[in-house]
């Protein structure tokens, strides 16, 4: 699939989404928008691929929207607006909701939108150099597309703080507050990620999006009868497929299961 904005790198099992405006510090536009969750839908069906990486080329993993961008929006209708914002909203929606595991790979600055992917991503794995900003309301708007993703990792509590002040978050205070799961030197990010991506090759497929799902259905859901039985029944139907016979199997008779490569 042709793209101006991405590069697509396939590796075994693993596909880095390379985000390719490196001159812009990978800001977003409406056509790398309209790329990335192309790229993300193509990569979901792909059966070959297990594990999606996003990452940026260059110094900056993404500065957010592009400033050229925001300024034709600023200068356009409601409507036109409306459809920006929805397409934006949309591919977060598309990366977020990816049946496969997804690792953010943070290099350096995440701002604005940029750190609403980062959050997006299951997982995120940070260099030590990485910067992080909700800087939205110096620009007299707000994060309001990156929202969901950035509240469900730092929590309002956080969100109240940054989303207001726009103060820059250092890498070690990403991970205090549950931005990222990982910080490590420069030289040892492609390691970490790729440490990562070997402990969720070793997990059913099937089990691991059922278990995004899970995780979706649980948060922040009150525990009564009806999320209990949803549990039960959640488990009951994925004990009868043929990937937890398989895993069970492989375990009983100390082997590897089916579905991790050679």
């Amino acid at each position: 699939m042709p793209f101006t904005t991405l590069e697509i790198e396939l590796t075994d099992q693993i596909a880095t989404i390379w985000m390719n405006r490196p001159d812009l510090h990978n800001a977003f536009d409406e056509i790398l928008i309209a790329e990335l969750t192309a790229a993300c839908i193509a990569l979901d069906e792909d059966p070959d691929i297990r594990v999606v990486v996003l990452a940026g080329r260059g110094k900056s993993f993404s500065a957010g929207a592009d400033l050229n961008w925001m300024k034709r929006a600023a200068n356009n209708g409601l409507d036109d607006n409306l459809n920006d914002a929805r397409a934006l909203a949309g591919m977060l929606r598309t990366l977020a909701e990816m049946r496969k595991p997804t690792i953010a790979r943070v290099q350096g600055a995440a701002l604005g939108g940029g750190m609403g992917l980062a959050a997006a991503c299951d997982i995120a794995v940070a260099s030590s150099k990485a910067l992080f900003a909700t800087s939205e309301v110096k620009f007299g708007i707000i994060p309001s597309a990156i929202s969901p993703y950035v509240l469900r990792a730092i929590g309002a509590r956080q969100a109240y703080r940054y989303f207001q002040s726009a103060e820059r978050i250092d890498a070690a205070r990403a991970r205090e507050i549950g931005l990222v799961h990982e910080t490590v030197e420069p030289e040892q990010l492609d390691a970490k990620v790729q440490e990562i991506v070997a402990a969720l090759l070793l997990g059913g497929p099937c089990a691991q999006a059922a278990a995004k799902e899970l995780i979706r259905a649980v948060a922040n859901q009150p525990i009564n009868h009806t999320l209990v039985e949803d549990t039960a029944h959640r488990i009951a139907h994925l004990r009868a497929t043929p990937e937890a016979r398989e895993g069970i199997a492989a375990f009983l008779d100390k082997r590897q299961a089916n579905w991790i490569g050679e």
